[in-house]
């Protein structure tokens, strides 16, 4: 794996995001949130008027501007790349589109050893040169404001089911046959992924971002011997590569919680939580050195402000002031969120928790 040619500037290193992911103590608690960059806002629906998704991540100049309209808006301590964990899909073989008021739909989904094997997993620096293009557009931006860039990947279980089931899914039936039915296959299709992410990663590290973060989005659905045995390898040897890129790597699931213990013991330098569990009690599952993200429902966004305020303060206190705590939602911002409310939810997080 190639050494990162970018690593983040001294005044990034000092920043609020990257001190807490170090458990160093911060200026205040940093605040960014999942999916901070897209549909809520008006700006990125005007922008995205009569444009597809995947159009706009492979065009730099808006993936970039699209990434910037929530940090020019509000005070957020970190940018994330406008970008889609699908976005690899479609270079190793599978027709991906997004499909308005429905989602991500694959027309060839994996249905078959043969159809593992036919994958490819071509260089990402040759087929998605775009992403690395849109992280070097920003960088002057961010450099000036000072906000590190996160970027980011799906993990291989929640890529594969993607592939094998074609879009999202409640139960992954078809993705768990397959699984069970053919272990040496799955394997293959794991180390593709594997393989695949981690060189996406290097690219995007090299480019300029400071951080990364893997989405396991639907790793929830298996038990924890699933997990153990069909999952656990191939993201751990995932996010062994991406640590010797010298950048923090942050891991997280939804719905997860069982999961914790084994998923923390990979080694990463923080752990996201959603919100089904108390982030003090969430902190318990992982690691001591490991910093914790989360963990706001997301759906308080659109709550009245009482109760917002109340739930930031309970996570706050959850907290309990310590080193290592990232504010954000419990997964990512929902379409009728209220922006204004986010921006007055990052504005009290950053007064509550302000330190000196």
């Amino acid at each position: 794996m190639n050494v990162p040619t970018s690593t983040p500037s001294p005044t990034l290193q000092d920043s609020a995001f990257l001190k807490s992911l170090r458990c160093e103590s911060a200026p205040h608690t940093p605040v960014w949130f999942m999916r901070q960059a897209g549909r809520y806002m008006p700006e990125y629906r005007a922008l995205r008027a009569g444009k597809s998704m995947l159009a706009c991540i492979r065009t730099p100049e808006l993936a970039a501007e699209i990434t910037l309209q929530p940090v020019k808006a509000m005070p957020l301590d970190a940018a994330i790349l406008f970008n889609d964990i699908l976005t690899p899909l479609p270079v190793m073989g599978l027709n991906l589109d997004f499909v308005g008021g429905v989602g991500p739909q694959i027309s060839n989904p994996i249905s078959s050893v043969a159809d593992v094997d036919r994958l490819g997993v071509p260089a990402a620096a040759e087929t998605m040169p775009y992403t690395a293009e849109s992280i070097r557009l920003l960088m002057p931006e961010l450099n000036a404001r000072g906000l590190p860039l996160i970027g980011f990947v799906g993990a291989p279980f929640t890529l594969a089911s993607y592939a094998i089931e074609g879009k999202g899914s409640r139960n992954y039936e078809k993705t768990k046959r397959f699984m069970y039915a053919e272990p040496a296959a799955w394997q293959r299709l794991m180390e593709k992924f594997e393989t695949l992410l981690a060189d996406y990663l290097t690219e995007q590290v090299k480019a300029g971002a400071s951080a990364v973060q893997i989405f396991d989005s639907w790793v929830g659905a298996l038990s924890v011997y699933d997990y153990r045995t069909f999952v656990k390898p191939a993201t751990g040897r995932l996010i062994a590569k991406v640590k010797k890129l010298g950048v923090p790597v942050i891991y997280f699931g939804t719905g997860a919680t069982h999961l914790m213990p084994d998923m923390a013991s990979l080694g990463s330098d923080c752990m996201g939580a959603d919100w089904r569990l108390p982030l003090d009690e969430a902190r318990k599952l992982i690691l001591p050195a490991q910093a914790i993200q989360g963990n706001l429902d997301p759906l308080l966004l659109q709550a009245p402000w009482r109760e917002l305020k109340y739930q930031t303060d309970r996570i706050l206190a959850e907290a309990g002031g310590k080193a290592g705590h990232i504010f954000n939602v419990g997964h990512g911002l929902l379409p009728g969120t209220d922006p204004d409310m986010v921006l007055r939810l990052t504005e009290y997080v950053h007064e509550q928790t302000r330190r000196g």
